[in-house]
């Protein structure tokens, strides 16, 4: 199953793409949508989505993991993101495929084994899980690559009874 992790951002998108098959993670793709500083967000906006439909095209992704948003000291940075974050949620929602969310932790978690993980963890975890040459760069793109894999652990652990896909899209 083909998995796009997407990094929520205003300025800086990440995402990455990976390929989940029986525990095995491979790395796809990753890297990030820019849009300029000092343009109005609409524009912005318009750029993430266009992008973002682009990105989805072209790999086909069977399920979407997004970063649920988590900011506690810069309130306007925050809502920009957020404004990122819904344009993201829209794009995957109108090509129809279906999305989860994970929070940092969660995704931590997933990745490291420990929700309280230091980025260069994260990353150095990557690395190894995708088998990489060297780490994933920019960090927004790492961070993509991190709730692909958090998606894929969790779709594989969660599993009722019967063997079906467990409760993974109310994580």
């Amino acid at each position: 199953m083909r998995i796009l992790g997407i990094d929520p951002g205003i300025g800086t998108v990440g995402f990455g793409v990976i390929d989940a098959e029986r525990g095995k993670n491979t790395y796809v793709a990753c890297g990030v949508i820019t849009t300029p500083p000092n343009t109005a967000l609409s524009p912005r906006l318009d750029m993430i989505y266009n992008d973002l439909n682009e990105i989805i095209v072209t790999f086909a992704p069977a399920e979407i993991a997004v970063e649920e948003l988590f900011f506690s000291k810069n309130i306007t940075t925050g809502i920009a993101v957020a404004h990122g974050r819904g344009v993201i949620l829209l794009s995957a929602y109108r090509s129809g495929v279906p999305v989860f969310e994970y929070t940092p932790m969660q995704v931590k978690q997933a990745v490291v084994g420990y929700g309280g993980a230091q980025k260069r963890q994260v990353i150095y975890m990557i690395q190894k899980l995708l088998h990489m040459s060297k780490p994933p760069r920019p960090d927004d793109a790492a961070d993509a690559l991190a709730l692909a894999i958090c998606h894929a652990r969790s779709r594989t652990s969660a599993l009722t009874a019967e063997g079906e896909s467990g409760p993974c899209s109310t994580i």
